[in-house]
């Protein structure tokens, strides 16, 4: 009988441990990107959703290939901080920061992020300042909608 209850906790517990590749941040988050106006060039304000799938976000905003096309990626740590990559399109001249700056042409740059259960920033790495520009994330989470209530017969 002992032998039976190890054997059967041990099942158990493989069978917890095997269920848990989900993430603690998975699901859906609103992210908020703002930049602020550098030089000549004006502030803005992005807003679109980000999905984390076991722990790795990735959000976009705009078409793929399109000026004002942003794709945002990373691992979120167990202790919710991140090295995410911001990658995209030039949207137009009047918003990107730099002396050389085209519509189209692509940008990258790393956002360090922190996370919680239900929440989270971030600000891009502004190197030396001569290019880059201040831009601050900000993530929601969503909250998934209740179950609907059974009627009873």
């Amino acid at each position: 009988m002992r032998k039976t209850f190890f054997s059967a906790l041990f099942l158990l517990t493989m069978a917890v441990g095997g269920q848990g590749t989900a993430g603690s941040f998975d699901g859906v988050w609103n992210t908020t990107m703002t930049c602020e106006a550098k030089g000549n060039s004006q502030g803005y304000t992005w807003k679109f959703t980000s999905t984390i799938a076991n722990n790795i976000l990735h959000g976009e905003r705009g078409d793929a290939g399109q000026p004002g096309y942003l794709a945002l990626d990373g691992k979120i740590n167990r202790d919710g901080s991140a090295k995410l990559t911001a990658s995209g399109l030039v949207a137009s001249t009047q918003y990107a920061h730099g002396p050389l700056v085209s519509t189209g042409e692509q940008y990258s740059y790393e956002v360090k992020s922190h996370f919680t259960a239900a929440e989270g920033e971030g600000d891009r790495s502004t190197g030396l300042g001569i290019y880059g520009r201040p831009c601050h994330y900000v993530f929601g989470k969503q909250t998934p909608p209740a179950p609907a209530a059974t009627a009873k017969p």
